[in-house]
């Protein structure tokens, strides 16, 4: 499938250290257009331009955008609430089966 994708004009997904990430947003944040920053460093435009939202959102310059610490609480009550979700499903079974059985 990869390859499949690859010839579509779509490139593999790449991982890059949050070092990176801050030192393409200096760059841009220095006065390069994201267009020329995201060709030298090999990148897609929209990446870079998330990575540029973010970074403002961390920093306060941005309002409309969940920050990095926002982002990974919502992460976290997210996996809380649907674990929460089984439990509930979970005992709802088993409070069924006991009545059945005590029935």
């Amino acid at each position: 499938m990869k390859k499949k994708q690859q010839q579509q004009g779509r490139r593999a997904r790449r991982a890059f250290t949050p070092e990176f990430k801050a030192d393409a947003v200096r760059l841009v944040k220095s006065g390069k257009t994201v267009g020329q920053v995201a060709e030298e460093l090999d990148l897609t435009e929209t990446a870079l331009r998330e990575w540029v939202r973010r970074a403002e959102a961390d920093s306060g310059e941005r309002q409309d955008v969940l920050t990095t610490e926002e982002r990974q609480e919502l992460a976290r009550l997210r996996r809380e609430n649907k674990q929460l979700r089984q439990e509930r499903e979970i005992l709802k079974a088993a409070a069924t089966f006991f009545a059945k059985e005590n029935a």
